[in-house]
């Protein structure tokens, strides 16, 4: 049984070890390790080439957890990811052949390349923590989290997650252009031997497991629970939006404050925890009316606006 501070150090040596290949971006690395952390799963939306699959890559690593990757392509199937009883002739019986989903940390590349019908695939594992295949549920590993990347830019050939896909993922991460200091430091970490070669696993699954069930006791003041309740409910009478911020919603933003309170070595989460993590919880599943998206309005904006209206409570002293 580790303490509280061993917990602490531990998680910081993810972010560490994590920041060795991901240069400049402590700030998307932090809410990787935030998602993991909640037992929660991050989208991770932004362009080409800033590094969004080496982030879950070396989050994986970092952690010594198993790790699989599923391209996601239009003629992806659904047992492409759950796995499918094959017949062996020399038995004469079926056997069940694991897909990629059965890892601890699961890279879904370019997620909204694949029907809609494969999506769904994704919907019972990341929100039960198993697959049903055949009738037959299957537990997935502890821990489990699903990455999922897809590129906001290029829209031929890709299908739009769904709202209830959507509402799966804790946050959304996005990571952005290094600045010209930080894109000359990635350009000398890769002239040799490229950082992620030599990355070696700061912690093991199970001690992850351990901090996972540490975050949880991370106390919420009631006065912060109704400020996350108030955002919520602000976003869905918001005129913009069409679709506001479910139960979930406030639930991911209850657990992403605990996680972010635990790495800054609070055993309590602040107002400003709630606030500073609000645009990554809600903004990817706020569904904008026809008449702010032709306006060009931005989900992130929006909450990022409430933010700033809605007062900050004040916490209770001496609980």
């Amino acid at each position: 049984m580790q303490t509280a501070t061993q917990g602490r150090e531990i998680a910081q040596r993810i972010l560490d070890n994590v920041g060795k290949v991901i240069l400049g971006k402590q700030d998307a690395v932090s809410l990787g390790v935030i998602a993991l952390l909640c037992q929660g799963h991050a989208l991770i939306e932004d362009v080409p080439g800033v590094g969004k699959t080496m982030l879950a890559k070396c989050l994986a690593r970092s952690t010594g957890c198993s790790f699989s990757r599923i391209q996601f392509t239009p003629d992806l199937l659904p047992s492409d990811i759950t796995g499918a009883s094959i017949y062996n002739q020399k038995t004469g019986e079926f056997q069940f052949r694991p897909g990629p989903v059965h890892s601890q940390i699961v890279l879904a590349d370019e997620i909204n390349r694949a029907t809609p019908k494969t999506q769904s695939a994704l919907l019972e594992a990341m929100e039960e923590r198993q697959v049903t295949v055949e009738g037959v549920t299957r537990r997935l590993p502890s821990p489990f989290m699903v990455m999922a990347t897809q590129n906001p830019v290029e829209y031929e050939g890709t299908f739009p997650l769904p709202e209830a896909q959507l509402d799966r993922f804790l946050l959304r991460i996005r990571l952005g252009y290094p600045s010209a200091a930080e894109e000359i430091a990635i350009l000398n970490s890769q002239q040799t031997t490229p950082p992620f070669d030599t990355l070696q696993a700061a912690t093991t699954p199970a001690e992850v497991t351990q901090l996972q069930d540490d975050v949880r006791r991370v106390y919420v003041d009631p006065l912060v629970k109704q400020y996350i309740v108030t955002l919520a409910e602000a976003s869905r009478r918001h005129k913009d939006i069409a679709l506001g911020a479910s139960p979930r919603a406030s639930l991911a933003l209850q657990r992403a404050g605990q996680a972010r309170a635990f790495l800054q070595g609070r055993d309590y989460v602040l107002p400003d925890d709630v606030k500073e993590l609000a645009g990554p919880v809600f903004a990817h599943r706020l569904v904008l009316n026809a008449s702010a998206r032709m306006q060009g309005a931005d989900g992130l904006r929006v909450v990022r606006q409430l933010a700033e209206e809605i007062a900050v409570p004040g916490v209770r002293a001496g609980r």
